[in-house]
């Protein structure tokens, strides 16, 4: 009886079921869907359209998939600025011709990734497009010097103030690549994340340089010199807070590529078979006046006097009543402004405008192999030893691939130590 009993309940309770499913219930009113009805949501991307410093504003740009459709497009500003939202993804960014000004051209389409939580900037090329075959051999030579010299007075910039903290402290510092890219990151901060014009937003950096300057000495090598720890200790603790520093800057910065918001997309001036970008030109500028400071500072001020007399003989210099860490402190505040605005000008004139984590560890070794071509110690050997590191480098790029030309610095690097451990303007030896 149990049996049939639960037999009967099986057989009755779905036909229940479905008898309560089939009541009638009020269908919801169904909502008509279209495009513009759906909630706005993507990634901001945008530009500035610049012909050779003239804004363009009233020209359509617009997006396009991988096959070819438009996505979205939108008009520009005054100013020349555009926005456009899209979903994360890779696409096709072209400038509608015939809405260009009469006589300007763009010279190619940019394909770009869209990355949510990263700044996407795009950046159109206008005017004539110039062939690599049309430049004969002694204009592309002449222009692969004029490279090099900008980017050997970069790497002095940013390597002089190595050189005199080492030879005032005897401190080979691995951590001075770090203090280039923290003064690239915190322009970059006061450029793009407050707005301030990346002129004044350098000047900010090269102040927050000078600080961390002087905490690096205050916190970390001042209490190592009073307890005397030697030169390989500190050589140690160096290359640990280099690895520190850095990738504290990967966490709180970001580990792609980010992009200053002035100066992109600009076009070479020409004089003659020389062409160069008023960008880089300006770095040039800036660093020979930088450099001839520097110079004058160390040959005609007290200060500068000190720091030459601490840098031959430290125990000399104090006993002759020179405040040797009043020096040390002053070297260390010179050598982090100088490092932050190396790093500035670096990011504008050799990364195209943009910031990167590791940066300054990248060109730590072209520093390293300049300041030793020139001699460790001496601010005019490092600036020698620089510049000629920077056209060696350059000028490989006429033969090897540019992605090898760093090889170049190693290579002087290590010929210099095995022919001429003291560089070109070093003393063979130190006495004291």
């Amino acid at each position: 009886m149990l049996l049939l009993l639960l037999l009967t309940l099986a057989a009755v309770l779905p036909g229940i079921g479905s008898a309560v499913a089939q009541e009638p219930t009020a269908p919801p009113e169904p909502t008509p869907t279209t495009p513009a009805d759906e909630p706005a949501s993507g990634v901001p991307v945008g530009g500035s359209l610049n012909n050779a410093g003239e804004r363009l504003p009233g020209v359509t740009v617009r997006a396009l998939d991988a096959s070819g459709n438009p996505v979205a497009e939108t008009t520009s500003g005054e100013g020349g600025r555009w926005e456009l939202t899209l979903p994360p993804g890779t696409y096709t960014f072209e400038v509608d011709t015939e809405t260009l000004p009469e006589g300007v051209s763009v010279q190619s389409t940019v394909e770009r990734a869209v990355v949510a939580g990263r700044s996407n900037v795009v950046i159109f090329s206008f005017g004539e497009a110039r062939s690599g075959t049309g430049v004969d051999t002694g204009e592309k030579l002449l222009r692969t010097v004029v490279d090099g010299l900008r980017f050997g007075l970069i790497i002095a910039i940013a390597g002089v103030g190595l050189s005199l903290i080492f030879g005032t402290t005897g401190l080979t510092n691995f951590a001075h690549g770090e203090l280039v890219t923290l003064g690239a990151v915190a322009a970059w901060v006061f450029n793009v994340s407050f707005g301030i014009q990346l002129i004044p937003a350098t000047v900010l950096a090269v102040l927050v340089g000078i600080i961390i300057g002087l905490l690096n000495n205050g916190l970390i090598w001042a209490p190592l010199r009073r307890r005397h720890t030697g030169l390989i200790a500190q050589l140690v603790v160096s290359i640990g807070l280099a690895i520190a520093l850095r990738y504290l800057i990967l966490i709180f910065f970001s580990d792609r590529t980010q992009a200053f918001a002035d100066y992109q997309g600009q076009r070479e001036l020409q004089w003659g078979p020389l062409a160069i970008t008023p960008v880089n030109l300006a770095c040039i500028v800036i660093s020979l006046v930088v450099l001839v400071g520097v110079a004058l500072l160390l040959q005609r001020t007290r200060i500068g006097k000190a720091m030459r007399a601490v840098a031959d003989n430290r125990d000399l210099a104090a006993s002759s009543g020179i405040d040797v860490e009043r020096v040390v402190r002053f070297v260390w505040a010179l050598g982090g402004a100088l490092a932050a605005l190396g790093g500035v000008l670096y990011g504008l004139s050799e990364l195209g405008g943009r910031v990167q984590w590791e940066m300054g560890f990248k060109l730590l070794l072209l520093m390293f192999a300049g300041i030793t071509l020139g001699g460790l110690g001496t601010a005019y050997g490092a600036l020698v030893g620089c510049v000629i590191v920077g056209l060696v480098v350059q000028l490989s790029t006429l033969v090897i691939s540019p992605d090898l030309k760093y090889i170049g610095g190693l290579l002087i690097l290590i010929v210099i130590l095995v022919i001429r451990p003291q560089g070109i303007l070093g003393s063979r030896a130190r006495i004291g």
